[in-house]
Order: structure tokens, then sequence, then C-alpha cells
């Protein structure tokens, strides 16, 4: 690479550098003013990037790197609001607490949540999937009594795929009765290495 394709580079850093200064710029005069109602922002984890949605209610929103971004930022703004923006500092603490929990120093979130992407029996199921304690499992079964429907397996089921804040409601600690870890919107071997982070992954029954 030669002096002008260096200069070049540099020049493309500093517009990209510049760009971003002044997106945040933007997003922060948007909070400031209460224009802002949907903050994302992005975190690396174990399981892979996360993208994060932060309204002034709290969590709203923790996908996977697989879901498709512009559609669910589309989902975003049409179910929660339009006035949707880049703004990373709004979702510190989510990434703080993230973090922590990643690293094996914290076994319960304190954040608040928004969730009113949670609704019909998917907010039932989800209130009873919160209160499964880190380092424990329960199964679809034993969520459908706690919701007083124990017929409903397959409906706490689909209600758990539908989960909008995996980890944080921890989708993850309910399984299939007999102990096989059970489908997970971010698929399997995600909720298998959770279990794993919190000592619950379930023991393979031996075969012979």
């Amino acid at each position: 690479m030669n002096a002008k394709d260096l200069k070049r580079l540099a020049e493309g850093r500093d517009i990209d550098r510049r760009a971003e200064a002044a997106a945040a710029a933007v997003a922060e005069a948007a909070a400031e003013r209460g224009l802002l109602d949907v903050a994302i922002g992005t975190t690396d984890s174990p399981v892979g990037e996360l993208l994060l949605a932060v309204t002034p209610r709290g969590l709203a929103y923790v996908a996977f790197e697989d879901e498709e971004r512009d559609a669910l930022l589309a989902r975003l703004a049409r179910r929660l609001s339009p006035r949707l923006l880049d703004h990373p500092g709004a979702t510190d603490e989510v990434r703080r607490e993230l973090d922590e929990y990643f690293e094996g120093s914290r076994t319960r979130f304190d954040l608040k949540l928004d969730r009113r992407l949670m609704t019909g029996i998917a907010r039932d199921v989800l209130a009873a999937t919160a209160r499964v304690p880190f380092g424990r499992t329960t199964t679809y079964g034993r969520i459908a009594e706690r919701i007083g429907r124990p017929r409903a397996s397959r409906a706490v089921g689909n209600a758990l795929g539908s989960n909008p804040i995996p980890i944080v409601v921890p989708c993850h600690r309910v399984l299939r009765t007999g102990g096989d870890v059970g489908g997970y919107a971010g698929g399997p071997e995600r909720k298998r290495r959770l279990l794993r982070l919190e000592g619950a992954l379930p023991t393979p029954p031996r075969s012979g």
C-alpha cells in the first residue's frame, strides 16, 4: 500500500468517526428533548453480539445476531414507536449487568423491563418464567400449572419462543419433561451454553 492509499484510508476512517460522532450527538439531543422513545445499542457476549432496545420504561428487547436487523427495527418502530435511534449510552446499564452475568458475578438482573411486547398468555408465562432462579430449571408443564392452565404446555412453549427479552427473562431455564433442553429462539446450542454457565445443564441419560 503506497502513501496515497494510506492517506485515503486515514481520511475514510476520519469520516467514519465524524459520522459516528454526529449520529451520537443527534441521538443525545433527541433523548434530552424527549424525542427518543427507543434507544438501540449492541453488546458482545459469549453467545454472540446482542442487540438491545431500551425505552423510558426499561429494557424492551434483546435480539441474537441471527435476527435480521432491518426487519427487527421495523417491527420495534411499529410496535413501540417510530422515534427510534442508535444510542448506545442509553443501554449502558443493561450492558453492564449482562457483562456481570456472563462473567459469573451476577445471578439476578435488577433492570426495569418494558413488557409491552408480551401479550396474551405470554405475559403470564414469562412472568412465571422470570421467577425461576439462577442455576435451577423447570418444565413447560410446571409453568403451565403455575399459570393455572395445566393442559397448555404447547402454548407455554410458543410463548417462550416469542420471549422478547431472552437471558434477562430466563426462558432458557424451561426444559422439556425428562430433561431435554427443548427449543429456544436463539437455538439449542445457545440454550445449552446459558445453562452450562449457570451450572444447570441437565446430564444426558445413560444409554444401555
